[in-house]
């Protein structure tokens, strides 16, 4: 204790840090308690629960990339409908993970996370059992109802059991599983796909599912809130649940289909968007009201944790870009298979799950962590630009190493951002929601993202094919679809297959595809860039804090 206590007063030098435990000290009605010193058998279990999550999560996401043009060929689906297997999922997500961090805050975790364990477990079985695509549809959008409350709760459940102190080493482990889930969902749901059959991608799900709930039941043991049930239920903000439904309902939507199903300019896009953003004048009146608001406006009192929730966007919305179109790049300009394709950024994948543990390691050593966010974020804006350089005549050998120092920043950032964002709360109690904050907003960052680069992507193909398309020139049949630059990600796959076409209207295509892949490298790279930028307001807080919340760890009894 006497260590714990001269580190604290050196950190007391910076005064946010020292106002943050001055809060502390002054909270009243619901006090921390100290984390109790040996860990019982049943906290690494169920330290090992929340890891099988985090990775089956990241698992179902990454896994039905390769595997959803098979199942849509099976089962003779459309491209539209392929299309809503995607949203559908996304859509599930979207609107429930502030509304499970919300009730798991006022019921209590384990209520909720046995419901979105059921909700995936019904989704899955409802997937594995599809006929057609409309069933698809149906048990993705179950599935991300469930996948919502399991991404957020995972978060959530770590910062309760473990103290600020400790939980360096423990993000490290999550992010460990999350990448790994992330690196090899591709592979396996290609593979089961083609070669072992589609419908296991769902009874693997449903298995995982089941397995993570008997470890719930019987080895995750929280301390319980006070009040009746009557009273929690009372409490929660039921308004601002519709409100928030509808609100990231009808905004997810057009985000997720502009310039894709339909064009940014469209009522289609337009009207829903804007709706949208006007309801969320109302949406702050009522959380202003609530009891216990969805949105907990309390923890955002200090610089840090507002750069760190936005550097959690802005990690959204680089990840999930890079992690779609890089494979995409490797397909269109090297003609490679997909499964290929996600051979080629294994050293990508492998770089942030390496950096991930290792960072999580030396801030537990040497307990800062700007020095991490901020590294992370300028090789990220660094080495995205630098993919600019990378063409059909580049070396595999420069593709990969560049790619390779890029995950390598992603993986700094990512244990580094969820760091920053905890150890600047100023209540323990309040770290659970944070942390569930986080996670929403790298889910939003990452549909702002892909819009953003949907659009990007569309508009350079649709000038790289001008030489083409822009002088009336028949195309011949085997691209003409490509005269609409929305089908230019859909074509990808079938440039393998071109025989028939002459060799310079091929380049001109290979050409359009590099543009607009250089493009959205540029693009990210400057949101990388001023990432970077925000993350040096971030400011150093103490890691020492050894109090749990009041749904902290709680020693099984008779041990």
């Amino acid at each position: 204790m006497e260590k714990t206590t001269s580190q604290s007063q050196g950190h007391d030098q910076d005064p946010e840090a020292r106002v943050i435990r001055q809060d502390e000290a002054a909270s009243g009605s619901q006090s921390p308690t100290p984390a109790p010193q040996k860990k019982h058998y049943s906290f690494y279990l169920s330290i090992l629960m929340l890891a099988v999550i985090a990775l089956i999560v990241s698992w179902d996401v990454t896994a039905l990339s390769l595997a959803l043009p098979v199942i849509a060929d099976q089962l003779h689906g459309t491209n539209f409908q392929s299309f809503w297997a995607n949203i559908a999922f996304i859509l599930g997500v979207a609107v429930t993970q502030p509304v499970y961090s919300n009730i798991s805050n006022v019921v209590g975790r384990k209520y909720v996370l046995y419901a979105s364990l059921i909700l995936f477990g019904i989704g899955s079985i409802v997937f594995a059992t599809a006929t057609n695509m409309d069933i698809i549809v149906v048990g993705r959008l179950i599935e991300g109802l469930g996948s919502g409350g399991l991404d957020v709760l995972q978060s959530i459940i770590l910062c309760d059991i473990t103290t600020m102190k400790e939980r360096p080493w423990w993000l490290g482990v999550m992010s460990m599983a999350n990448a790994v889930g992330a690196v090899t969902g591709p592979f396996i749901g290609g593979q089961f796909a083609q070669e072992v059959g589609w419908p296991w991608l769902g009874w693997i799900n449903l298995i995982t599912a089941g397995a993570t709930g008997v470890l719930a039941f019987f080895f995750l043991h929280l301390t319980p809130l006070e009040g009746s049930i009557n009273e929690k239920i009372r409490r929660l903000d039921w308004l601002g649940f519709g409100l928030f439904i509808v609100i990231g309902t009808i905004i997810a939507l057009p985000l997720s289909w502009a310039d894709t199903l339909y064009p940014w300019g469209s009522w289609q896009t337009l009207v829903p968007l804007l709706i949208g953003l006007l309801l969320i004048v109302p949406f702050g009146f009522v959380e202003n009201r609530a009891v216990a608001p969805m949105i907990p406006y309390q923890i955002f009192d200090n610089i840090s944790i507002i750069t760190g929730i936005l550097s959690g966007e802005f990690y959204g919305a680089l990840l999930n870009p890079v992690l779609l179109y890089l494979p995409l790049f490797f397909e269109a300009v090297y003609l490679e298979t997909p499964i290929q394709a996600a051979k080629s950024i294994l050293p990508l994948c492998c770089l942030i799950v390496a950096m991930s543990i290792i960072v999580s390691l030396l801030i537990d050593w040497r307990r800062k962590y700007r020095i991490a966010l901020w590294t992370g974020w300028f090789i990220t804006a660094i080495f995205l630009g630098l993919n600019y350089m990378v063409d059909a005549d580049s070396t595999r050998a420069q593709a990969y190493a560049f790619q390779a120092i890029l995950g390598a920043g992603l993986g700094m950032t990512l244990v580094a951002t969820m760091i920053t964002v905890l150890a600047s709360v100023r209540k323990v109690n309040d770290e659970g929601l944070a942390a569930g904050m986080l996670v929403t907003a790298r889910f939003v960052g990452s549909l702002l993202g892909l819009a953003i680069c949907s659009t990007v992507f569309n508009s350079m193909f649709e000038r790289g094919m001008s030489p083409l398309t822009g002088t009336g020139t028949e195309l011949p049949e085997s691209i003409s679809v490509l005269r609409d630059a929305s089908q230019a990600v859909g074509f990808i796959p079938r440039m393998r297959e071109i025989h028939d076409v002459d060799a310079e209207v091929i380049q001109v295509v290979t050409d359009a595809y590099e543009d607009a892949f250089h493009t959205i490298w540029v693009v990210l790279a400057a949101i990388a860039g001023l990432a970077a930028a925000l993350s040096l307001l971030t400011r150093q807080n103490s890691l020492e804090k050894e109090d749990v919340g009041r749904q902290g760890w709680k020693v099984p009894e008779g041990s």
